[in-house]
This record gives structure tokens, sequence and C-alpha cells, in this order.
């Protein structure tokens, strides 16, 4: 993978076979960044480039393309490899550091990690094909992909609370992915910097706005003024099991039920801030 160092690459190249292999997959990692048409793209995928897997070649695999062009934003193409191979453009390739067969949503995280909002939404489309609705939710709610991986043991949801990512954590949470991270939001606004003080905030509104029901964080009493000035007294009591949820909150939280796309289509004075 032309990611790897090049003290890995000595490692990994220890045949002339091994080597092109390696070649082929950089060059097709160069086209995919300098965003080749389509089909020469898909040329090169299915006859040119090939990886090196338990002592012989492949060919490359959709779903390793999809990963390339997340990198690079390369839409037309991630658009095409999901309208062709539907989910299986999804599945987890088979990790080069190790070598086991992959796990978890790394597509999901790439997406989020690089605010890949646009191809995103083409793979939450894609995941509508899964013949069984708790298999596209189990999916939607899988961690990243192998231990030594970034962000080995977290969600997309997580992710994107974790980079102020609030464009891909709403359409992960209205697609169904499961509402987690709310003390990571938390901690995010408290740390972030003020440029990214907007984002961390919508993050924290999203998660409120999608939760069945709020865990207690008691915690955040020890400091009751600081929390308050953030939240607002109204959703720093809710949080606190002191009071029902703000009245704006609740409404907003059936109209996403109800019609979660909508959400960003609400005049300002609507808009999610104004509950605190």
């Amino acid at each position: 993978m032309p990611w790897l160092l090049s003290s890995q690459l000595d490692c990994l190249s220890s045949s002339p076979s091994q080597r092109e292999c390696e070649r082929t997959a950089f060059s097709f990692y160069c086209a995919v960044r300098e965003r080749l048409p389509v089909w020469l793209l898909e040329d090169m995928r299915s006859m040119e480039v090939f990886c090196w897997e338990d002592g012989h070649p492949r060919a490359f695999l959709p779903s390793e393309a999809l990963l390339y062009a997340l990198v690079h934003d390369h839409q037309d193409y991630a658009r095409y490899l999901l309208n062709r191979y539907s989910v299986t453009a999804l599945k987890a390739p088979r990790c080069s550091f190790c070598c086991s067969r992959g796990s978890g949503a790394p597509h999901l995280n790439m997406a989020v990690r690089y605010n890949r909002v646009a191809i995103l939404g083409m793979m939450v489309e894609a995941l509508k094909d899964c013949d069984v609705q708790g298999q596209r939710r189990e999916y939607l709610d899988s961690c990243g992909g192998c231990a030594h991986v970034a962000d080995a043991g977290k969600t997309a949801v997580q992710l994107a609370v974790e980079l102020s990512h609030s464009d891909c954590l709403l359409l992960l949470l209205i697609q169904g992915a499961r509402p987690d991270g709310l003390d990571g939001a938390l901690q995010r606004l408290v740390s972030c910097d003020v440029s990214n003080r907007r984002n961390a905030q919508r993050c924290l509104d999203f998660l409120l706005l999608f939760l069945p029901k709020p865990p207690l964080l008691r915690h955040l009493q020890d400091e009751p003024q600081r929390w308050q000035s953030l939240l607002g007294k109204d959703v720093f009591s809710w949080l606190c099991g002191l009071a029902p949820p703000p009245l704006l909150l609740q409404s907003l939280q059936c109209l996403a039920r109800a019609g979660p796309d909508q959400i960003g289509m609400l005049p300002d004075y609507l808009q999610l801030h104004n509950w605190q």
C-alpha cells in the first residue's frame, strides 16, 4: 500500500512478483489521486492492478478501490463502485499489516475522518440494500477495524464527535446509527478552540436530539456554573436528572423521529442552539 513506510516496504518486498504488485497498487493510487475518468480506473483495477496475498497476486478489490476514492474524494468513482457493487464495496479488505481478514466498518470511519460527506451519503444509501435491517444497523455501529489502526475501537459516530464533523454525524444518526459518545461530545465542547466550537456544539446538539433517553451525568454538578454556561440551565438540569427535557428539545426530537431530513431546513429561530 502507498502509505506504508519505506522500511516496511523493504520487509514486504521479498520477491519480484510482490514488488510488481506494490508498483501497480501505487500506480493505481496515483491515478485515483489524479481523479482520472472512472472507465480508465476500472480498466486499471480489473486488468492491471494486483495485490499480494498469501504468497500470490490477486486482483484489486472494489472495496480497496473505494478506500482510495475516499482518501482523494473521487466522488464519481465512489458512486460507480457503490452503484455497481453495492454493499460488496463496503466489505472490510484484508489488513496488509497483520494479514487478518478485515472486519468492522473501515470505510465509514475513513469517510468520517476525511469528512467526505457526499461519499458517506452514497455509502449509507448503499447500505439500504442489506437484506436485514439489523445487519445495516450493526454495520453502522461497527468499529473501525484491526487493533493497530488509528481509529480501532471507535464507531463512526464516536469518531465524528471526536473530530467535530457534525455533518457526518447527522447523516449517520439519520440513518439509524446509535447516538453514543455523549461524554466525549461534552469534553470536546470544553476542550476545543474557538474555531471548532460551533461544530462541537452541533455534534452535542445532534446527539441530544437522537438520544431516546440520556444517561444521567451527575458529574456535571461538580462544576455547575461552568456547565450551565455551556449547556443552558434547562439542558443542564435534564442531563443531571433534575428536570424533564426542554419543550423545544422534545418537539425537535419528535420531528427527528418523524422526518429527520427536515431538521437542517428549520428556520433559524427553531435551530438547535435555541433550546438553551
